[in-house]
């Protein structure tokens, strides 16, 4: 809560804490855009709560596609760069299928983002509604979580840099992610919501310098001047061993790019951690 505690004070804001599953207590307003972000993202957290990851992705997006049908309003559905699996075509573009392990332990996610997609795309054909569907690749910066089940490798990195304790990297390190800064993210979202071009399409938003997991502990470590060891624990299953974005499309249709690099982001959101 008290990262949106400087918005609760304008009057042009009102937050209301409800559930994507049971849409009724939605219906009174009126809406001219949906974003529709609500599920876990962090693997350890959604293996944890497998149901409420597929519900929030199944159940709960059929409820914001009805709301929007009903209020005639544009559907931004959150989708994730998990579709693609341990993709075989890197940098990967939004033609590419996928590569996932239907039943494995990252197919709460994986596979409840790929059945919203679906979802998206079966209402656009049956009521042409305007849904626009946002590929997001990892997303770092202030106000990132890094506590319990949540704790993601970028955040985890700086948290234990900053305490002196062991960074732990899962897996040799070799493995490859590309890290968009959050107020880059949130252009292309913005982006992607205000183009009348974007309608009933497929939008990569991630940063396409790729980097491997080893080097990203490294860099965190020397630019947040700790001493800790860098430790290795076992890999998990089905964790894709490249991850990198073709944006190709977005640069083309929506003018969009990342514009921080990884090293300005990681000293801002290195300077919020320390504060």
């Amino acid at each position: 809560m008290e990262n949106i505690s400087h918005l609760r004070r304008s009057r042009n804001f009102t937050f209301r804490k409800l559930d994507a599953t049971h849409p009724e207590d939605l219906e009174t307003e009126k809406y001219d855009v949906i974003f529709h972000l609500a599920s876990r993202a962090s693997p350890e957290e959604y293996q944890q709560h497998p149901i409420e990851t597929l519900t929030a992705n199944s159940q709960g997006t059929q409820n914001m596609l009805e709301l929007a049908r009903k209020k005639d309003a544009i559907l931004i559905y959150a989708s994730t760069s998990e579709v693609y699996g341990d993709a075989e075509e890197i940098p990967t573009p939004e033609t590419y299928w996928g590569k996932v392990n239907p039943v494995g332990v990252r197919s709460c996610y994986d596979e409840g983002k790929r059945y919203g997609e679906a979802l998206c795309m079966a209402y656009r054909r049956t009521y042409n509604l305007d849904t626009r569907i946002l590929r997001l690749f990892n997303t770092y910066g202030p106000r990132i979580r890094h506590e319990g089940a949540y704790a993601r490798a970028l955040p985890r990195f700086i948290h234990q840099a900053l305490k002196g304790e062991d960074i732990t990297v899962f897996g040799d390190g070799k493995q490859t992610r590309s890290f968009c800064y959050i107020t880059d993210t949130i252009r292309g979202i913005l982006k992607v919501a205000a183009s009348p071009t974007a309608e009933g399409e497929v939008f990569n938003i991630g940063n396409p310098n790729e980097i491997t997991v080893m080097t990203l502990a490294e860099k965190i470590r020397e630019l947040s001047g700790s001493s800790s060891k860098i430790i290795y624990k076992p890999l998990p299953p089905d964790d894709p061993k490249r991850r990198c974005p073709d944006i190709t499309k977005a640069k083309t249709m929506l003018s969009w790019s990342p514009q921080i690099s990884l090293e300005e982001g990681l000293k801002k959101t290195i300077s919020w951690f320390r504060a």
